[in-house]
């Protein structure tokens, strides 16, 4: 029976191929592989135990993520990038083996009061300016020591993180740069983490001993509204889905909900089976298109729930069953977050379970 044909194509050589930029542009540096939030919507244990290969740690947000790693039999070192969040998955922690950043005072508590199965290396997170998660700069000096002196501590790495790293001439860069810089000196760090994937593509200054790269791997560059080829990066997403319907529309008569697009000439209308139940984004403007057989074709009317429609009028061979590009090869998913009024983070972590994700070693298909 065919199936739908709405699938994420993932590319397991693109992956690699992007590591690699990073270990180009970052030779010196450890690699820390941000693995959170499902590997930004391309299946966590998949793509984890592809990087596992080539870097130096993986980079979860949850301790749930990282059980997931675990489960899965994947060696490599784990970061819990939000810490954990009571005893019982410190101590668990201790017993995996994972690494944990240290944001908050009551985290720092917790760590030296616990009895632990062994020390933990500890990520000590300082706040230089982004106001989010992180110990005060003031208290930097004081936790380090705390940290240094614990038993159930076996290292410390000081870390932050950049607020604006995506607008390389923002000025809270650079004042965030020299306050981290200090800090680390200041507590004889021989080990800190402070770039993103836009600082380890533009700031070498801020590689230090590890980089932390997320979205640069996926293929995606966080510097929009350019693509991710700008870099010489892969998508590794191809999003697909395909026609299931072709029709002609008379000149006058609308298309979709609320008549919000009407023919201004005979069209030939496909209808294909992706929508906004499958993470397609629901507000687009109206220049948003899809790639068919190469050629741009453009969306009509507001995204459904499990459909769109397109024109192809000067595709006369297209019909049911032909593929459809939604992003990916061709059609950088920059290009339509810049349609859908938002990043291309947000597109790629918002596929949902529906879509079949298919795992290939080769270029996407």
């Amino acid at each position: 029976m065919l199936s739908r044909g709405t699938r994420a194509v993932i590319s397991l050589a693109a992956l690699q191929h992007n590591l690699s930029i990073v270990r180009r542009v970052a030779p010196a540096s450890s690699v820390l592989a941000v693995v959170k939030a499902d590997a930004y919507g391309h299946g966590l244990v998949p793509v984890a135990r592809a990087l596992a290969v080539g870097s130096d740690a993986l980079g979860v947000a949850t301790f749930e993520e990282g059980m997931s790693l675990k489960l899965a039999g994947i060696e490599r070192p784990v970061l819990l990038m939000e810490g954990v969040l009571s005893t019982a998955q410190l101590q668990q922690a201790a017993q995996q083996g994972f690494q944990i950043v240290v944001h908050q005072p009551w985290q720092l508590s917790m760590l030296l009061e616990a009895q632990l199965a062994s020390p933990l290396t500890v990520w000590l997170k300082v706040d230089t300016g982004m106001h989010r998660l992180g110990i005060a700069a003031n208290g930097c000096a004081l936790f380090w020591q705390q940290l240094q002196s614990s038993a159930n501590v076996k290292a410390v790495v000081l870390m932050s993180h950049l607020a604006c790293a995506d607008e390389p001439e923002h000025p809270l860069n650079q004042q965030q740069g020299e306050l981290f810089s200090r800090l680390r000196q200041s507590v004889g760090a021989t080990a800190a983490s402070f770039a993103n994937s836009a600082a380890t593509l533009n700031r070498p200054d801020f590689h230090y001993q590890w980089v932390r790269p997320g979205l640069m791997l996926y293929g995606a560059t966080p510097f929009a509204p350019s693509s991710g080829a700008v870099q010489s990066m892969q998508p590794v997403m191809h999003l697909q889905s395909r026609i299931i319907s072709r029709t002609r529309v008379p000149a006058g008569d609308s298309v979709g909900y609320g008549a919000t697009w009407r023919a201004d000439r005979d069209t030939d209308v496909a209808v294909v089976a992706i929508g906004y139940g499958d993470g397609y984004p629901r507000h687009l403007s109206a220049d948003a298109e899809v790639l068919i057989d190469g050629q741009r074709c453009a969306v009509l009317g507001r995204v459904s729930m499990d459909m769109i429609t397109v024109d192809v009028t000067a595709l006369p061979d297209a019909g049911p069953n032909t593929q459809v590009t939604l992003w990916g090869p061709g059609l950088p998913v920059e290009e339509v977050a810049v349609w859908a009024n938002t990043i291309n983070y947000e597109l790629l972590c918002q596929v949902t379970g529906r879509v079949e994700r298919i795992y290939v070693d080769g270029a996407n298909t």
